[in-house]
């Protein structure tokens, strides 16, 4: 299977002399096109640092990243950004989205600072995409007229609308209630299973549990993982007693 992302011993640190503190302490990881992981661990472990690092966010102290065979040390700042805007999708615990405008130009804004000429097109596949995701008859609201579930679904399609080979996921349903975050990883599921690599970083053992690979991180670095076969909807309870199990063994 392909690798689509090859992290060699990643170094990142901050503060300097008695005070630096290595956040990544020589991580070294690979994901396979198509994987569908997440990234457990403690606060202050390293577990938002290290997919900063991988998808070329952070610059890095030590140690190599590369995505989709390209050495992301080798690369300028323009080609870091076409990399990350052609490539990958990010969707975050706070979708950023901008309160002046409704929540299809808010998926489209990013689309359009590259593409003007293509207004109609770009306009399509937002609402395409909106219509997937169970929100396209709020297209004109703005974004305190939704709820954050609702709010989520929009950062999703904004983050698809380049169709990235990678979805990073910090913490995607750390803001939401529980049935909400259960829709939000049914549509990440779903996308996984397009063929979409998705990494996820999260503190919860319910969401971990629907991914196939698990990390666990404990002081910068990766400890342990754990995997499981594609979830299939009716073993979410094992596979968190084994989560938990882990978790406890490795002292998280």
């Amino acid at each position: 299977m392909k690798k689509i992302i090859i992290g060699d011993n990643i170094m990142k640190s901050f503060g300097v002399g008695d005070e630096k503190n290595y956040v990544l302490d020589g991580v070294s990881i690979e994901i396979n096109e198509g994987e569908f992981v997440s990234v457990m661990g403690p606060s202050g472990s390293g577990k938002s640092t290290l997919m900063y690092a991988m998808s070329g966010m952070d610059e890095i102290d030590g140690g190599t990243v590369s995505i989709d065979g390209r050495d992301l040390s080798t690369l300028n700042e323009k080609e870091l950004a076409d990399i990350r805007r052609t490539k990958m999708g990010f969707v975050f615990q706070q979708p950023t989205l901008l309160k002046s405008l409704n929540i299809l130009d808010n998926i489209i804004l990013p689309s359009m600072r590259d593409n003007r000429k293509n207004v109609a097109k770009i306009t399509e596949k937002a609402r395409t995409l909106m219509k997937k995701v169970g929100i396209a008859e709020l297209e004109k609201r703005d974004i305190t007229q939704v709820s954050g579930g609702q709010l989520q679904r929009a950062g999703i399609c904004r983050a698809l609308m380049g169709s990235p080979k990678i979805i990073f996921g910090d913490e995607p349903t750390g803001a939401l209630n529980s049935k909400s975050a259960q829709e939000i990883m049914d549509i990440i599921s779903e996308i996984n299973t397009e063929g979409t690599t998705i990494i996820l970083v999260t503190h919860d053992a319910k969401i971990a549990a629907r991914t196939e690979r698990i990390m666990f991180m404990y002081d910068g670095k990766i400890v342990s993982e754990m995997r499981f076969k594609r979830f299939n909807g009716t073993d979410i309870d094992d596979r968190m007693k084994r989560i938990m199990g882990k978790m406890r063994e490795i002292g998280i």
